[in-house]
């Protein structure tokens, strides 16, 4: 996403946040001024491949993957809490990610926790190594699924990288 992408992504943002009130942007616009530097230094307008680092249509697709996740992420961890028989058997189960950008990684990463029962706990020699409430669940679906969703918001090849 580009300088103007970017602007008007935090100024939406912010608009949200505020509820709109025109007196918010005396705070706002050097708060919004300053995220876009900010995001253009950390991340900057280009690939590896020249183009900007997130697809407009993997953000469509991602976000109500999140949200979705999120949601049920929350109520499952309720409902093991809330429930007289709780079913956890906790452990440690490890998966090697195949995106080859380093942002798309640290996205992926970071939203491994919003999966049910689930915690990125650490990631050494190229695996990652989820905390799971119950790690007889098979993950590697939701993992996969999650990182071809991710794959998408950043038009990366999951071939790529290491299987």
């Amino acid at each position: 996403m580009g300088p103007l992408g970017r602007l008007g992504l935090f100024s939406a943002l912010w608009a949200v946040l505020a509820g709109g009130s025109p007196a918010s942007w005396i705070i706002g616009a050097p708060t919004v001024l300053s995220a876009t530097w900010a995001s253009l230094r950390l991340h900057p307008d280009t690939g590896r491949d020249g183009r900007a680092g997130m697809r407009l249509l993997g953000l469509v697709r991602f976000t109500p993957f999140f949200l979705l996740q999120s949601i049920r992420g929350g109520l499952d961890v309720a409902l093991r809490v809330l429930r007289p028989r709780v079913r956890i058997h906790p452990g440690f189960q490890s998966y090697r990610p195949r995106l080859g950008d380093p942002l798309a990684r640290v996205v992926f990463l970071d939203t491994i926790s919003l999966l049910p029962g689930t915690l990125s706990a650490d990631l050494r020699d190229g695996l990652i190594h989820i905390h799971a409430l119950d790690a007889r669940d098979d993950l590697e679906p939701g993992l996969a699924r999650l990182e071809a969703v991710v794959a998408a918001l950043f038009g990366d090849s999951l071939e790529s990288g290491p299987r």
